[in-house]
């Protein structure tokens, strides 16, 4: 038998694959486990291609997925198709041989220019103006001494990977001064992007904070009451990575007494749940996690996972691992 690659979650592209392609047919996670055994549907399936919309039937790849998965199967590598990767237990994926790829660079474009508008219409209060125009009100509600030009501000950005960077120059056209903070200094980037030594100084200096890290056991809740507290009185804070990272508590606390003047979202902690609290502030712009979602950015990510997935079952060689699973193999593997 050839060995197949399940696909879970929704494909679109029509391309031709010098393989097998079964689609998720599972409705539940129990017979997506049992599935894989001999005469299952899904027997001899080498690898994964997975969207997070086939949590909806099978949950997470958590701990005790990832478990039975590798005790049912002869799965070893799992292509999730986004640079977000926070649904998989990638150190469960670890102990039991299992290798995961992601597509960084594919929503590169589409997640920094999403962060743009929330900072321009965070500072501008436009999605506040159109919601009044569109109620009748004109622009009653809206205050100018309460908006703010985008030339001349600070903007630090924690995490500057690729779409960190991408943001950078996007905001650098104003222009804004432009500091970041990473886990080290990156390589190869502008004269005119600082590097600071601490994300508390990165606080201590930004306008504007935004997050552009992914989630992990270390970042979760890292953008708490002290870093909050840390921003200038009046900024700004974007979130276009994930929810968990921000403590929303301290967010909305800092948003009522007016230490945060306006908040720019595309996550939240429990997706789809949007805290009804923050639907009461209307300076605000929030979106349903749309931000690397483009018709471009789709087709990326499809490619991007397919490939990845095609040099594995071919020549048993993958490229994009996550970072997490890289010790000790480079950027690429030999199964």
């Amino acid at each position: 038998m050839l060995p197949r690659v399940l696909v879970c979650g929704q494909y679109l592209l029509m391309c031709h694959l010098p393989f097998p392609l079964q689609h998720l047919i599972s409705e539940s996670r129990s017979h997506f486990l049992s599935s894989f055994g001999p005469g299952g549907p899904y027997e001899g399936t080498v690898a994964l291609y997975r969207r997070n919309t086939s949590s909806a039937v099978i949950g997470k790849f958590d701990a005790p997925l990832i478990h039975a998965l590798a005790d049912t199967s002869k799965v070893r590598w799992i292509a999730q198709s986004s640079s977000g990767y926070d649904e998989i237990d990638v150190q469960a994926c670890k102990e039991r041989g299992i290798l995961v790829s992601n597509t960084p660079r594919a929503n590169e474009d589409a997640t920094a220019t999403t962060t743009l508008y929330l900072m321009i219409s965070c500072l501008r209060r436009f999605s506040m103006a159109e919601r009044s125009l569109r109620s009748g009100t004109w622009k009653t509600p809206c205050d100018a001494a309460q908006t703010h030009d985008v030339t001349g501000r600070t903007l630090g950005i924690f995490g500057l990977g690729g779409i960190g960077l991408r943001f950078a120059h996007l905001a650098h056209a104003f222009p804004m001064r432009i500091i970041y903070f990473s886990r080290r200094k990156a390589e190869s980037v502008p004269d005119w992007c600082e590097y600071v030594l601490s994300l508390e100084e990165l606080c201590k200096q930004a306008d504007v904070l935004s997050i552009h890290v992914p989630l992990n056991q270390s970042t979760t809740g890292i953008i708490g009451e002290k870093e909050i507290r840390t921003l200038r009185r009046g900024s700004v804070l974007l979130n276009t990575s994930r929810g968990r990272i921000v403590d929303q508590e301290a967010m909305i606390r800092a948003l009522e007494d007016g230490h945060l003047s306006s908040v720019g979202l595309d996550v939240y902690p429990d997706e789809p749940r949007v805290d009804p609290r923050l639907l009461t502030f209307p300076q605000c712009t929030l979106l349903p996690h749309i931000g690397g979602v483009s018709a471009e950015s789709s087709r990326a990510k499809e490619l991007q996972a397919l490939r990845n997935l095609k040099a594995f079952v071919l020549g048993g060689i993958g490229e994009d691992i996550v970072p997490e699973l890289k010790t000790g193999i480079g950027n690429s593997t030999m199964l």
